[in-house]
């Protein structure tokens, strides 16, 4: 990969599988991240920095009031191992079951999966997966319970932003019928356009030179840790694996509270 004799797809591929993640688990499903930040230009350019998000830092901490306020966070909280307001930075997960399906829940078999994890039925279609610049805001600046990454059908399948099969998705409360998912303007409304460029996106020079440091968040030295503390990319103690040994809990209440909320938020990967 240094010698680039492997595209970033490809070791990204590889590490989320060393890891034990798997497109067969939505629970442990492939992460990827945002590489972009600019969802409002007529035309892309991957020469400018500008161009990027920030691969130094977690979702959480890509604006300096959202990481201000995660920060308090974690430090308004005792250390109570074992109890749900356990000292974190974050309470959700940048990948889960819930995540994966509502990007792809135009998609079957996955609409199908939405719908029962949502107990039968589409979301409120405010907070279904419509448009992607409205999703990078919303999960790296605006929504303090939202700090989701990718998945890599982003970076090939043009599919999954068309609502080919015509589910009523429900309406927005500014009237915005859902369909397909809103494209920034620089793919000019074509699914195609847009996984080609994202795609040349992280293949770019600028990722290419920065990618290490938002695998060492996910699947390195920064998962855990004083370091992960430092880099403000620390979650709830259930979401580490390690962390949580369930057959020493007898309290069956106990146990299935743990399992609900790793199956609803996820899991963080296997340290590479």
């Amino acid at each position: 990969w240094q010698k680039r004799e492997i595209s970033n797809f490809d070791y990204l591929m590889y590490l989320n599988t060393l890891a034990g993640r798997s497109y067969n688990d939505y629970m442990q499903y492939p992460v990827f991240p945002w590489v972009l930040a600019d969802y409002h230009s007529e035309t892309l350019n991957l020469t400018n920095p500008q161009t990027f998000r920030d691969l130094s830092k977690p979702m959480g901490a890509q604006t300096v009031e959202r990481k201000r306020k995660f920060i308090q966070r974690f430090n308004e909280v005792e250390k109570t191992e074992g109890d749900l307001s356990a000292q974190c930075h974050y309470c959700t997960h940048y990948s889960s079951a819930i995540i994966v399906a509502s990007y792809l829940v135009r998609m079957e078999p996955f609409t199908q999966t939405f719908c029962s994890l949502q107990g039968g039925s589409f979301d409120v279609a405010d907070r279904m997966f419509h448009s992607v610049k409205s999703t990078w805001e919303s999960a790296s600046r605006d929504n303090m319970s939202d700090v989701r990454e990718l998945i890599p059908e982003f970076f090939y399948l043009p599919e999954f932003l068309t609502n080919a099969n015509h589910f009523e998705l429900g309406c927005m409360q500014d009237g915005t019928v859902l369909g397909d998912v809103q494209l920034p303007p620089w793919a000019d409304g074509d699914p195609h356009k847009f996984i080609l460029l994202h795609r040349q996106a992280l293949e770019s020079d600028y990722v290419s030179a920065h990618l290490h440091c938002w695998i060492d968040l996910i699947f390195g030295h920064k998962q855990h840790g004083s370091a992960a503390v430092e880099a403000v990319n620390t979650y709830h103690p259930y979401f580490y694996g390690d962390k949580v040994d369930l057959n020493n809990i007898k309290d069956p209440l106990i146990k299935s509270t743990i399992l609900g909320f790793i199956s609803n938020f996820g899991q963080i990967p296997k340290q590479v």
